[in-house]
């Protein structure tokens, strides 16, 4: 491998040669001028001003044929150098852009986060899958799927630290909670559940231990309440709904209403089995999987943060069910990993019209569409930036697949 300092020898003595080179054309053009203009003033063929003018055309030849031969041989190096000063500059932003990936770090990450109840921040959370609960040794021939999106996985970790840093921080009056498994087509759906949340198993072909899951929670009607009048005072459609009211199927057999899947089983490690101190209600993000409907749909509630409300929404950066190597890092194709690192960058951009542009731009990237067949997991990221308004972002945790972003900081 050749060094630096090789290189920019190299460098120099092809300059100095090529200064010599440039030298000896000056000389030889401007010698040969020199020549013509006294031969033509001593046979009387030239005045004195236009003696003049014939050398300095000399001379500004001169230095013409100076700078082609210049950048003619040089075009390469200026070439290779814009290129390598790119890289550095790109090399020199990721490794200024310090990402929280393991428990110490998303620890200090939380810890930094200002302590805001009266302006709570917005979040995108991984919300994981069923595998989070599932008792060790049940993944059959996904260990490594499990080993990264299992119960002793680096997001459930994660998760049993987020909860109690939640409620410390913000001490929030109620949850609002969207999830990548309810969406609905021109109308939001707010649940208006009572004194006790049901569960919606929408999950298929577990264990008959992961349909016995329980997470006790409550419901609150008027924060419901708050919520649709929110919305329709943003001009969107919103009504509630009740326990009367299925919204979905269920995986041991039948059709009914509920918290689904991405809010119970990561919140039973945020915040326990049962949890009936602050009320929490889910609402449905809008169906067209559209990123500027979605950034409306968490616009419509960016007000509730100044009211006490935590705004949660879960969902997944890549989730490729037809590639189940996907959701691990060890196994994880490169593509897989580059859309990954692409969102958390865009996350990280300071500038909020930056930030939102860059976050648009990302079902652009080359790897969206391996990441997500059906980008269902990815747009509750829209709804957690609409929620945050003009306010600051940051990453919280950056785990693979299932990052935290708060947003509105």
């Amino acid at each position: 491998m050749t060094s630096a300092k090789s290189r920019n020898d190299n460098l120099y003595g092809r300059q100095s040669a090529l200064a010599c080179q440039a030298i000896i054309i000056l000389g030889r053009s401007f010698a040969v001028q020199a020549v013509v203009a006294i031969v033509m003033k001593g046979v009387g063929r030239m005045t004195g001003s236009t003696f003049l003018k014939h050398f300095f055309l000399a001379f500004t030849l001169s230095l013409a044929i100076i700078a082609f031969t210049f950048f003619r041989s040089h075009i390469p190096d200026v070439r290779s150098y814009l290129q390598s000063t790119s890289r550095n500059m790109s090399a020199s932003t990721s490794s200024s852009l310090k990402l929280p990936k393991t428990q110490v770090e998303w620890r200090q990450a939380l810890d930094d986060l200002p302590s805001t109840p009266d302006n709570i921040p917005a979040f995108f959370f991984g919300h994981g899958s069923p595998m989070l609960a599932m008792p060790e040794g049940g993944g059959g021939g996904f260990a490594s799927v499990l080993k990264h999106a299992g119960s002793k996985g680096p997001l459930a970790n994660f998760l049993r630290d987020f909860g109690p840093a939640l409620l410390e921080k913000y001490k929030p009056k109620g949850i609002v909670v969207f999830s990548a498994h309810w969406e609905t087509y021109g109308e939001r759906l707010v649940t208006d559940y009572g004194e006790e949340n049901p569960l919606l198993m929408d999950y298929y072909g577990f264990q008959p231990e992961l349909y016995q899951l329980q997470f006790k929670s409550r419901g609150d009607s008027r924060i419901s309440q708050r919520i649709v009048k929110a919305f329709q005072e943003a001009g969107q459609l919103a009504r509630t709904t009740t326990k009367l009211e299925a919204r979905g199927e269920d995986g041991r057999g039948f059709s009914g209403p509920g918290l689904d899947h991405g809010v119970f089983v990561p919140f039973r490690l945020m915040f326990g089995e049962q949890f009936l101190d602050i009320p929490i209600v889910q609402v449905s993000f809008d169906g067209s999987l559209d990123p500027a409907k979605n950034w409306a749909v968490g616009q419509a509630v960016e007000a509730l943060r100044r009211e006490g409300l935590l705004i949660l929404s879960g969902g997944l950066t890549v989730h490729n069910l037809r590639d189940f190597s996907c959701f691990s890092e060890d196994s994880a194709r490169p593509t897989y990993k580059a859309f990954d690192e692409a969102v958390v960058k865009a996350a990280a951009v300071e500038d909020h019209d930056a930030r939102k542009k860059a976050l648009v731009a990302l079902t652009s990237h080359e790897g969206f569409r391996l990441a997500h067949p059906r980008e269902d997991h990815f747009v509750p990221l829209y709804v957690a930036g609409g929620a945050g308004g003009e306010g600051a972002a940051r990453v919280v945790a950056a785990i693979y697949g299932s990052p935290t972003i708060a947003f509105g900081l």
